[in-house]
């Protein structure tokens, strides 16, 4: 269950104590003030060697500057020969290219992965490379291959840095509800999926939800993105203090939204500093989004749930033995990330977390989280189980699955 009887007095001094380390990390750390999102050195050649090219004489659409709908109607009109070159050719900019379609990016991102997975290969036996070097090479040569299996639809691949990545589970081009699933910190390539907790990684999350949602409405056909396509924080400090990485990856997340095939609804499910990413993009989030889900929420960078966005629901979900209770929910000069989400005061639908388990166990199968998560994302609100015992959670929402918008 969630937990609301923590004592004022506890409630100042867990505030206090908090923002003197948050400034003991500053003053210790720094504190770069500006932070730009620049496309990976392997990307941007990719996007610039793109709109150098032709097809047939006509010249290759800019994606910087062309909607997607356009980029649509683009491929829609070339030859299968023609985008399966294209794909060949320019991998990178094709598989991250929001208006694409879906099994061309799968496509491309394959060629991509396999491209970097030779570049492993090759680092692995370099001698001027450190030990701890080829260690890393090793460690990213398996995840490709692992990542280039022929059941797996990767939408989206950028191995610059760390790494962004989204990988789908379902058939999203035919989906009648689609969901998001947005992890926090510590998320990369090579924290994607994980064998040791598997559901605390965003692979095992979305294919937990996504199993979950088949058995809710089993005529429903879902499909369920992790999205891991933006430069999380590393660690619990600075960066997860502040909204920088989220400013960053709301563009990033409001692009791909735009961007989905088809006219169904779409659900997000934020964990952590994902929830913060949420919070910043929900103004901007396209009006198929229905709901918006958080759990294990530090914030969502807004006063209330009214706040976020006028047409999708909010719901939010906290365990009681979730340390993120712990952090101060405030904003003071850029730091921390402002109202609790499942306070009364915010108005959000809480949800019943039973059996969730700490911080990274609301997607765990068998839980009474993962269950509520699943029945939103298939819109079966009037079957989801609120936090307080009652059925405030359930108010003026529909008691029926939702087939959604084929």
């Amino acid at each position: 269950m969630t937990s609301f009887g923590i004592s004022p007095q506890l409630s100042v001094w867990r505030t206090l104590l908090a923002l003197a380390v948050v400034f003991v990390m500053l003053a210790t750390t720094g504190w770069t003030a500006q932070h730009t999102h620049r496309e990976s050195t392997a990307l941007r050649s990719s996007l610039s060697a793109w709109v150098r090219d032709s097809v047939h004489g006509r010249p290759l659409p800019d994606p910087a500057r062309t909607a997607p709908a356009k980029l649509a109607r683009f491929f829609g009109s070339l030859t299968p020969y023609d985008r399966h070159d294209l794909a060949t050719r320019y991998p990178l900019a094709v598989g991250n290219m929001n208006g694409a379609p879906v099994s061309l990016r799968y496509e491309a991102n394959r060629v991509a992965l396999e491209r970097e997975r030779d570049v492993e290969s090759r680092r692995v036996h370099d001698n001027r490379l450190s030990t701890a070097g080829q260690q890393d090479a090793v460690r990213r040569m398996h995840r490709y291959e692992a990542l280039m299996r022929p059941e797996r639809h990767i939408l989206a691949f950028d191995p610059e840095g760390s790494g962004r990545i989204a990988e789908v589970f379902g058939d999203l081009r035919r989906a009648q509800r689609i969901s998001v699933v947005v992890p926090g910190v510590d998320t990369d390539l090579l924290t994607f999926e994980k064998s040791y907790r598997p559901y605390s990684a965003p692979v095992g999350m979305a294919k937990s939800l996504y199993s979950a949602e088949r058995q809710a409405a089993p005529s429903t056909r879902t499909a369920v993105i992790a999205w891991a396509d933006y430069t999380a924080p590393a660690g619990l400090g600075v960066d997860a203090a502040t909204a920088m990485r989220a400013v960053d990856g709301a563009v990033r997340l409001n692009a791909l939204l735009r961007a989905l095939p088809g006219r169904a609804e779409v659900s997000m499910f934020c964990h952590s500093y994902g929830s913060v990413v949420c919070g910043v993009a929900a103004p901007a989030m396209p009006r198929r989004v229905s709901d918006i889900a958080v759990a294990a929420s530090p914030g969502m960078r807004a006063a209330s749930a009214a706040h976020l966005n006028r047409t999708a629901r909010v719901w939010a979900m906290r365990d009681a033995t979730d340390w993120v209770q712990d952090v101060p929910y405030l904003e003071v000069g850029g730091l921390g990330h402002g109202a609790d989400p499942v306070s009364r005061a915010f108005g959000a639908r809480v949800l019943s977390s039973r059996d969730a388990r700490g911080h990274a166990g609301y997607f765990q199968p068998g839980t009474d989280s993962l269950r509520n998560l699943a029945e939103v994302g298939v819109g079966a609100y009037g079957s989801v189980t609120c936090a307080r015992g009652d059925e405030a959670c359930r108010a003026g929402v529909p008691d029926a699955p939702a087939a959604g918008r084929a």
